[in-house]
């Protein structure tokens, strides 16, 4: 964990938990989530792993390497073509797991084509699982042949929360933020998830802390309505002893706002690259401009009213820095400014 910190000690600043670092490949949120799913799937003998995400995804990779890294099969399905060269997360992708591009036609319906590939990959003699089913019914028994086990896009289930809950756990301790200082937790969302978590992680533990997150794909009515599907069945599945938190749980755990610059999920505003390498230049943090750029900004709003005796404002970095790799396929003008400004 690193604080932002600039050489005017009178400048606001903000703490950084540094998810990017923990690991070379699977990093951030990404690792998180999976701390909770994959040790679950390895105690109930799964064999194959069939996820989606788009064809930068980094949730898709850190599925592909942990899975290979436990001896696990990973099966991934990539919205879209595939690019004529393999780059940042695609790359990974390829190179630890089983990569099949989807028409983006067929990509709409997530729940049919995941169940339509497990089962193909299971064949007649396996058999197709979902984490809620082993949750609800853990007797399954796998009489032979193989077991997959379908994760939804960037690991958007109920289990995933507790990774997230882990991670409050370790952060409460008393040599870093303890169970008593007011923290304002800042998070980029993508599905959701990650926020989510560390909400009903807030909650659990009896922390003063408040978690808000910079919507990113969706609006926030479909942000809202993910959040209380997550906790139903968060409550559904591990809520037994959480009576005593019920009434905050039902007035919802995330505080959703809009991005500084709201913009289609995917695109870069001109001049955020730049931005990008003025953070890097000035702090050796780097950020990307789709998601932690957006949670930076939001952190550096937030410190500055927190500046005069406020809560400790904290950014959860969410890694996922190898996306870089294919927005510069994407968007060569952009990364072409960056050229000339470094040859000037």
């Amino acid at each position: 964990m690193t604080k932002d910190l600039e050489n005017d000690s009178q400048v606001p600043s903000f703490y950084i938990v540094r998810d990017d670092l923990i690991h070379p490949l699977v990093n951030g949120n990404k690792a998180r989530k999976l701390d909770a799913l994959l040790p679950f799937l390895e105690d109930h003998s799964v064999t194959d792993v069939v996820t989606c995400g788009g064809c930068q995804s980094a949730h898709a990779a850190a599925v592909a390497v942990s899975c290979a890294e436990r001896g696990l099969r990973s099966h991934l399905l990539l919205r879209g073509e595939q690019p004529d060269v393999l780059t940042g997360y695609n790359l990974i992708s390829t190179m630890y797991g089983n990569v099949t591009y989807v028409p983006r036609s067929l990509y709409a319906d997530r729940e049919e084509m995941l169940i339509r590939h497990a089962g193909l990959v299971a064949g007649s003699s396996g058999l197709v699982v979902s984490l809620n089913d082993m949750l609800e019914a853990p007797w399954i028994k796998q009489k032979g042949g193989r077991k997959v086990a379908i994760v939804n896009e960037g690991a958007g289930d109920s289990l995933a929360l507790l990774g997230m809950i882990r991670l409050l756990c370790y952060l409460s301790e008393n040599h870093l933020f303890g169970k008593e200082r007011t923290v304002k937790f800042v998070v980029d969302a993508g599905t959701g998830t990650t926020a989510v978590g560390l909400g009903l992680g807030a909650i659990c533990l009896g922390l003063p802390w408040e978690v808000t997150a910079v919507m990113l794909a969706d609006s926030i009515e479909q942000y809202r309505k993910r959040e209380l599907q997550l906790i139903f069945d968060f409550r559904r599945h591990f809520g037994f002893n959480l009576v005593h938190c019920s009434n905050r749980m039902d007035n919802g755990v995330v505080t959703w706002v809009e991005r500084h610059q709201p913009r289609k999920f995917g695109n870069v505003i001109d001049r955020e690259l730049e931005v990008c390498q003025q953070i890097a230049q000035q702090t050796g943090i780097l950020v990307d401009p789709i998601y932690t750029l957006a949670a930076w900004e939001l952190a550096t709003s937030l410190s500055e009213k927190e500046e005069r005796g406020g809560a400790n404002v904290v950014m959860l970095h969410t890694g996922g820095m190898l996306g870089m790799f294919g927005l510069a396929q994407r968007y060569k003008s952009h990364f072409r400014t960056l050229k000339d400004q470094s040859n000037g």
